[in-house]
């Protein structure tokens, strides 16, 4: 089948593009920067008509929606790229020949009040909204952490990995998160756009068992071959100061949206991954093998 992925060059949308090949569909890549011919040029920040997508869309039976941000600029506002362009994108799929939608979203963002939660469940409810039995099936999906290579939120944590002390947020010492491989995410999609599968609406993807942040960290240090780790939870006025001074990096996921999104669990049910893998998503424990960021 004809896929088109948008968010190609991300950190999500590039292993998808790569399980969408493996198994064999033909993948147009979606990017805000085409590095090919094949490639379709597209910005979220701006494209927010259906107007805009409806020739992209020619030929195209699955769209694989990838598109996230995890800070509120100007020039890729959240508003915008989570909620207006894939609108847009969603009310052209229902004009056209494409008969399956897969949108990438997020766990832990029901009740959150943070702009990206909000914008998030926005998102999904335009996505959810363009459903149709027999006409167009729609998968939303809901990853807790997603950990590989290309990842900016990985590395990080392997770097706080090799730290003989692990110097954390409060809560993350408490908070619990179900981490799941970026490959086996993109895998997950690549069965999602076989029409036989009828999977459709809210689907957790998440590995087989919660752990707290910080045990995973601690893990992910297990797993190079170090001791375990010691853990130092910081005071609530140099976490607040951390998120403030991570705002004025935008080089680092760390800010205050993240200090906001750590205040509830991130973890859901495995039931969808085991599904569509066809067995157990790999445990938290055994990730690296998988690939190191």
């Amino acid at each position: 089948m004809k896929v088109l992925v948008c968010g190609a060059h991300g950190f999500i949308g590039r292993h998808v593009v790569d399980a969408l090949q493996a198994a064999g569909h033909a993948v147009v890549r979606g990017m805000s920067r085409p590095s090919s011919a094949d490639d379709v040029a597209m910005d979220f920040s701006r494209d927010v008509s259906p107007a805009d997508w409806l020739p992209r869309l020619q030929g195209v039976e699955v769209v694989v929606n990838a598109v996230g941000v995890l800070r509120d600029t100007r020039r890729r506002p959240m508003q915008a790229v989570h909620v207006e362009a894939p609108r847009a994108l969603f009310e052209a799929c229902t004009r056209t020949a494409v008969r399956r939608l897969i949108h990438v979203s997020a766990l832990g963002i029901d009740g959150n009040p943070t702009l990206y939660a909000r914008t998030k469940r926005e998102g999904e409810n335009a996505a959810l909204a363009c459903h149709a039995p027999g006409r167009l099936a729609v998968a939303v999906l809901r990853p807790s952490i997603v950990f590989g290579p290309g990842g900016e939120s990985s590395a990080l944590f392997l770097n706080l990995a090799r730290l003989p002390w692990l110097p954390l947020p409060r809560p993350a010492l408490q908070t619990r998160v179900q981490p799941v491989h970026v490959r086996e995410l993109a895998l997950a999609v690549a069965r999602l756009a076989d029409a036989d599968l009828a999977l459709n609406g809210r689907l957790d993807c998440a590995g087989p068992e919660p752990v707290s942040l910080a045990g995973f960290i601690a893990s992910l240090r297990m797993q190079l071959g170090h001791r375990p780790p010691g853990m130092l939870g910081l005071p609530h006025w140099l976490t607040r100061l951390s998120a403030q001074v991570g705002d004025r990096i935008p080089l680092t996921p760390w800010g205050s949206e993240a200090l906001a999104l750590l205040t509830q669990d991130n973890v859901g049910d495995p039931g969808a991954m085991t599904q569509l893998l066809g067995r157990s998503p790999t445990r938290y424990g055994e990730l690296l093998a998988l690939g190191r960021p």
